[in-house]
C-alpha cells in the first residue's frame, strides 16, 4: 500500500497551503461537537441568567459563529472561506453536569469547512469557560471532534 502524503507539506518537507484552484465548487457541510463539564450550580446560574458577564449561551453562540468565519486568520494554512451558514447549538443533558456543543458549517467551495466547525466548537467552549470561570474552577473542556463531513454537486 502506498504511503499517504500530508497535503500541507511539499516534497521538501516544508509547510504549504494546498492549491485547490483546479477543484470543482461543490456544496460542503461539516459537523463538529464538544463539551464543557461544569458544576450543576454553574448550570443553574446560566439558566437563571445570573452570571455577571451576561447571557452566557448567547455570547458563546456568537463567539462560535464569529470564530468559524475567522478560521482562515487563526490557523495558518487554512483557506479563508466565505462560509454561507454556521449554526452553534447547546444541549444540557439530564445529568446536569455539562453543556454539549454542536456546530454545523456550510459552504459552496473548492475545499471543506471542517476546520471552521471545529473552531466554532472550540471558541464557543472557551467562551463558556471564560464567562463562568469566576464561579466554577472545575470546568473541563473535552471531546472536541469532527463527527461528519459531506459534499454534493451543485
Amino acid at each position: 500500500m502506498p504511503k499517504r502524503q500530508l497535503s500541507h507539506v511539499d516534497p521538501q518537507g516544508e509547510a504549504r497551503m494546498v492549491d485547490v484552484t483546479a477543484k470543482p465548487v461543490v456544496l460542503r457541510e461539516a459537523v463538529a461537537t464538544g463539551e464543557i463539564r461544569m458544576q450543576r450550580s454553574t448550570l443553574d446560574l446560566i439558566d437563571a441568567h445570573a452570571i455577571a458577564k451576561g447571557n452566557v449561551l448567547a455570547t458563546a453562540r456568537i463567539a462560535g459563529i464569529q470564530a468559524a468565519k475567522s478560521t482562515g486568520h487563526l490557523i495558518p494554512l487554512c483557506h479563508p472561506l466565505p462560509i454561507t451558514a454556521c449554526d452553534v447549538v447547546f444541549e444540557i443533558p439530564a445529568s446536569q453536569d455539562r453543556i454539549r456543543i454542536r456546530a454545523t458549517t456550510r459552504i459552496a467551495a473548492q475545499t471543506g469547512v471542517e476546520m471552521e466547525a471545529l473552531t466554532a466548537v472550540s471558541v464557543a467552549a472557551l467562551t463558556l469557560y471564560d464567562m463562568c470561570k469566576a464561579v466554577d474552577k472545575t470546568m473541563i473542556i473535552n471531546d472536541i471532534r469532527l463527527v461528519s463531513k459531506k459534499k454534493s454537486k451543485i
